[in-house]
C-alpha cells in the first residue's frame, strides 16, 4: 500500500496570526499612524529645549511611547465614536470600520492597548506626568464628541496636540514653565487653523447632519479668514518662544520657513476650490512641523 502524505494541520495561532497582522495594519491605516509626524517634532523640540541639549535616550523613548499611545487611543476612539457618521458621509464611507474592513471589537481592543501604553509610559517618566496623564487622556477622548454641539471642536483638537510639547517638557524637567506653554499655544492655533481648512470638504454634509464644524456654521469664506488669522498668530508666538529660548539664527530661519509654508497653504485653498486641500493639509503642515523642529533642535545642539 502507498502511504498517504500526512496532512499538515495549522495551529490556531498560525491561522490567527495573518488575520491579526492584517487587522493591525488596517488599524494603523485607519488612525493615520503616519500623521504622528504632525505633533512629534514639536515634542522633540520641547524636550531638547527643556534639556538644553539632547535628553537621555531612555527619556526620548518613553516620550515617543507616550505620544504613540495617546494619539493612537485618540484616533481609535474617534473612529469608533464617528463610525455611523462616517458611514453616512460619502467621503469617509470607505474608512475601515464603516466599510467592514475592521471589526468594532478589534478597534476597541486596540484602543484599550493604546491607553495602557500611554499610561505606562507616563508613569515611567515622573510623578507629574503620571498625575496629569488622566487629564490629557480625558481631553483626547472628549474631542470625538465636541463637533456634535460646538464649532470650538477645532480649538479642542489644537489643545490636544498642544499637549505634546508641554508633556515633553514635563517629561524632561518634572515641572512646567512659560516656554512650553507658549510652544503649546503655537501648536494649538496652527492645528485649529489647518483643521478648519480640512473641514471645508464636509461643509454641506456637516450642515445637513447637524454637525457644528466651523464651515457648517459660518461658511467657507469666514472659515478661511479665521484659519488665516490663527496661522498668522502662530508666528509672533513662535518668536516669543525663540526669545525665551535664547534662540539663534537657525531657529529664526525655521520660524520664517514656517510662515512661508502657512502663507502657501492659504494661497492654494480658496472659496469654491478645495481641490488642493490634501496638499495644504499633509504636505504644507508636515513641512511646518519637521522644518521648525529640525531648525530649532539644530540651533540648540550647535550652541
Amino acid at each position: 500500500m502507498e502511504r498517504q502524505p500526512a496532512v499538515q494541520e495549522q495551529s490556531p495561532a498560525a491561522v490567527k496570526s495573518p488575520a491579526f497582522a492584517r487587522s493591525l495594519k488596517t488599524t494603523l491605516e485607519m488612525i493615520k499612524f503616519s500623521h504622528t509626524l504632525f505633533a512629534l517634532p514639536f515634542a522633540l523640540l520641547s524636550a531638547v529645549l527643556a534639556a538644553g541639549g539632547m535628553p537621555p535616550a531612555g527619556v526620548l523613548v518613553k516620550i515617543l511611547a507616550a505620544m504613540v499611545g495617546a494619539r493612537s487611543a485618540a484616533m481609535a476612539h474617534n473612529r469608533l465614536a464617528d463610525r455611523e457618521i462616517d458611514a453616512a458621509n460619502p467621503r469617509t464611507a470607505s474608512r475601515a470600520i464603516p466599510a467592514g474592513a475592521l471589526s468594532v471589537g478589534f478597534a476597541r481592543v486596540f484602543l484599550v492597548a493604546s491607553v495602557l501604553l500611554f499610561l505606562a509610559a507616563a508613569a515611567s517618566l515622573n510623578r507629574l506626568t503620571l498625575l496629569l496623564s488622566p487629564v490629557a487622556l480625558g481631553l483626547l477622548l472628549a474631542y470625538a464628541y465636541t463637533k456634535r454641539f460646538t464649532s470650538a471642536s477645532h480649538l479642542l483638537l489644537g489643545l490636544c496636540l498642544a499637549l505634546a510639547p508641554v508633556g515633553a517638557w514635563i517629561a524632561v524637567r518634572g515641572s512646567i514653565a512659560p516656554l512650553p506653554i507658549l510652544l503649546g499655544l503655537a501648536v494649538l492655533v496652527w492645528t485649529a487653523g489647518f483643521d478648519m481648512l480640512y473641514a471645508l470638504q464636509d461643509e454641506d454634509f456637516d450642515r445637513q447632519s447637524g454637525l457644528k464644524s466651523l464651515p457648517a456654521v459660518l461658511g467657507a469664506r469666514a472659515t478661511l479668514a479665521t484659519s488665516a488669522f490663527l496661522h498668522a498668530a502662530m508666528i509672533p508666538i513662535l518668536f516669543l518662544v525663540w526669545k525665551l529660548a535664547g534662540g539663534g539664527l537657525l531657529f529664526a530661519i525655521g520660524i520664517f520657513a514656517t510662515g512661508a509654508a502657512l502663507l502657501y497653504q492659504h494661497t492654494i485653498v480658496k472659496p469654491g476650490d478645495f481641490s488642493r486641500i490634501n496638499t495644504a493639509f499633509f504636505t504644507a503642515n508636515g513641512f511646518v512641523s519637521v522644518t521648525l523642529a529640525a531648525c530649532g533642535i539644530a540651533d540648540v545642539l550647535l550652541r
